[in-house]
């Protein structure tokens, strides 16, 4: 499959694609959510020295949401909507 078909078949409007990343971000919180506590406890009460205190937390949470939040899965997320949305167009007729 070519990269121009492929990039057709994936596009949804900007609206969808910004209700994907939403949906996209709220479950890489929820997946990621014992490593944002451990950057919560670590940060309470600080202020400038979260920075260099709380580096190795911060490193882990970000690694961790990026699993869950780049662009691979924003694609399969496309397309699992445009699948559905296929199938709502076949069962109509």
């Amino acid at each position: 499959m070519g990269y121009v078909q492929e990039a057709r078949e994936n596009h949804v409007k900007k609206k969808v694609e910004e209700a994907l990343r939403s949906k996209m971000k709220q479950k890489a919180l929820k997946e990621c959510d014992q490593y944002t506590s451990k950057y919560a406890q670590c940060a309470a009460g600080k202020t400038i020295s979260v920075v260099w205190q709380c580096r190795k937390q911060a490193k882990e949470l970000n690694n961790c949401l990026h699993q869950f939040t780049n662009d691979v899965v924003l694609e399969e997320m496309k397309k699992e909507y445009m699948l559905q949305e296929n199938q709502k167009g076949t069962s109509r007729v």
